[in-house]
């Protein structure tokens, strides 16, 4: 697949806006027991067999160490965002500083490059191994094999649009951390490289159209559109200036000349390199927009489409389910949480009026944050102890930034957590589920609960994005428990509590039957704007739903399928498990597996809280 994103993280997914009447306004580390097995070591000490398990090992982790190396030095950016010591991975920082190759040629080497590594992973057998290499094993061979399967697709995946290189970018430069004085180095040789960066992206741009995969007008609107939007805020304001300035004081051992040096330098860099390199990206793209109508927008109406779209599902959603069983799914969730709040509303007449004029109890971020974290302590394993700092999305990313996100800590650091607040797309009744997906119990403790269990280091390569979404939607849509409003008595709380949860629900769902019937199903924007007026989603609505498929496709299943693989999962082990079953212990398993498809997670956690 495409590294199409530098720094890892984690947003909240747009969601449509609903009237209430319609459907709501808004939108373990388990322990196996210890068995008496001194007498069957005995035997295999004597037959030689312990050797080799031992060895079969030992080969496992180096091959593993070897791969986790080959990745996290791909690029600078890689490496400096996702290890703070190198040198303790056996990692020599001694190349020259770049993004990395994103021609279509470097990314058939990489899918090749992960042939030829699913050949040596299946040259191990996982019977041999711990029960976690095995584990590990499983999921290395499916990342492997899905990127091995795409080399079919490289063209299918665009670098513009919302989630572009071009908006990568910025908050990738501005929150490239200073350590010492090579970072700062490094960073203005990465500063000096955007041009060569975006003469890339245009090349793979312009082949994907010799291909005939041109990308829509729309895209290239909302890609221009966020380019003006960076360009707009004054020299001074800059982020990339006022960032670098505030990064530099706290460098130790550099002195103020030197640091006037550097800042005098990456002033001039912005100036001279990025800014003219920004503006030449938009003059070329504002040339194909003459000649960006192919009569072809959504996925399935390409040659292989839909087999991409499956593909998709499976590499980045991570569930085995078909498109066609998301959307039975999804159509039944859609019908069973609309039923419900119709019987809510039915039964509590005063339910709508007290929904309208609801306030919740907190809308201050830090506060909501700190309540979400003691809340943690009642349904789920205790949060490591780490810092996070709180920040404010820039005047310039604004206006086409997700609502929040949350940006991932490098594997060796617990203080460097950084959740990003939009205050432009955040309401103050949505704070309160906001910063539970992207903070407590979401994104933030979920990755240093998951941190602290000290897996391999591979693992933190292996991502799996419904998984990761999925335990995200999961944990917004839990922490309404724990959500209180202003002058509201117990009963109205929560009923309050369940309305929001369905809103959410039945939001996510139509989003993501969007996504489902316009890239797999060939949806027209007529017959969505139709589908979607159903259910009171204005015409305006339903085109920016629309858009905003075409250009990410499965992005709204990572969230919407996998809460519900998650939800299945939960169900099946109350099932089996019955009065024995504990919801903190559901939580502490799914958490200590880590990301990793959903078919492998379900027998990991029945093993865990079966044993």
């Amino acid at each position: 697949m495409l590294p199409t994103s530098f720094v890892t993280f984690f947003s909240r997914v747009r969601q449509l806006s609903l009237t209430v009447s319609g459907a709501g306004r808004r939108l373990l580390a388990a322990r196996s027991a210890r068995r008496l097995l001194v007498p069957l070591l005995f035997v295999l000490a004597l037959t030689g067999c312990g050797t080799r398990e031992h060895s079969d090992q030992e080969r496992f982790d180096a091959f593993l160490n070897d791969c986790f190396q080959e990745y996290v030095s791909a690029d600078t950016v890689t490496l400096h965002f996702k290890i703070s010591d190198p040198s303790s991975y056996g990692i020599e920082e001694n190349t020259s500083p770049s993004y990395g190759d994103f021609s279509v040629e470097k990314q058939q080497e990489l899918c090749d490059r992960s042939a030829e590594l699913l050949e040596k992973l299946n040259s191990f057998d996982p019977d041999t191994l711990s029960e976690e290499g095995a584990f590990t094993w499983q999921i290395f061979k499916n990342f492997l094999g899905s990127s091995a399967a795409s080399e079919d697709y490289i063209l299918y995946q665009s670098l513009l649009g919302t989630n572009g290189l071009q908006s990568q970018i910025p908050v990738t430069l501005s929150e490239y951390y200073f350590d010492d004085e090579k970072d700062i180095q490094d960073y203005l040789a990465l500063v000096n490289q955007v041009p060569e960066l975006f003469d890339q992206l245009l090349v793979f741009e312009q082949q994907r159209r010799d291909a005939g995969l041109i990308s829509p007008d729309f895209v290239l609107n909302d890609t221009i559109d966020q380019i003006d939007q960076f360009l707009n805020a004054s020299e001074e304001d800059n982020l990339l200036i006022e960032t670098f300035e505030d990064k530099i004081e706290n460098v130790p051992d550099l002195g103020g000349d030197q640091k006037q040096t550097y800042i005098n330098n990456n002033r001039s860099l912005i100036r001279q390199v990025v800014l003219p390199a920004f503006e030449s990206l938009r003059n070329s793209l504002k040339e194909y927009l003459d000649d960006s109508d192919s009569g072809k927008e959504r996925l399935c109406q390409y040659d292989g489409g839909k087999e991409y779209y499956k593909l998709l599902l499976s590499a980045n959603v991570g569930t085995d389910m078909t498109p066609e069983e998301c959307i039975t799914a999804l159509e039944n969730t859609l019908q069973e949480t609309a039923s419900d709040i119709v019987a809510l509303t039915r039964e509590n007449p005063d339910l709508y009026t007290d929904y309208l004029a609801a306030e919740p109890a907190l809308t201050d971020a830090q506060e909501i944050l700190t309540e979400l974290e003691n809340d943690t302590y009642i349904d789920f394993p205790e949060p490591p102890d780490v810092s996070y700092t709180l920040k404010n999305v820039p005047d310039a990313l604004a206006s086409t930034s997700a609502s929040a996100f949350y940006l991932l800590p490098p594997i060796d650091s617990d203080d460097a957590n950084i959740i990003y607040i939009n205050q432009s797309r955040v309401s103050d009744e949505e704070q309160f589920s906001t910063l539970a997906h992207e903070g407590y119990p979401g994104h933030l403790y979920q990755t240093n609960y998951y941190l602290s269990t000290d897996p391999e280091p591979i693992r933190s390569m292996l991502r799996c994005d419904g998984y990761d979404e999925g335990w995200g939607t999961y944990a917004q849509l839990y922490s309404y428990n724990y959500l209180e409003f202003k002058n509201t008595d117990r009963e109205t709380t929560s009923l309050l509590q369940q309305l929001y949860r369905d809103n959410d629900i039945l939001s996510l769902a139509l989003s993501s039957l969007s996504d489902l019937y316009v890239n797999y199903e060939n949806y027209t924007l007529d017959n969505l704007c139709e589908y979607l007026s159903g259910y009171g989603i204005a015409e305006d609505n339903a085109r920016s739903i629309y858009e905003y498929v075409v250009e990410n496709p499965t992005t709204y299943l990572s969230y919407s399928i996998g809460w519900y693989e998650l939800e299945q999962l939960r169900n099946t082990m109350e099932e089996e498990l019955g009065s024995h079953f504990d919801i903190g212990e559901f939580h502490e398993a799914v958490l200590s597996c880590g990301s990793c498809p959903f078919s492998l997670l379900e027998e990991r956690v029945s093993t865990l809280m079966t044993e």
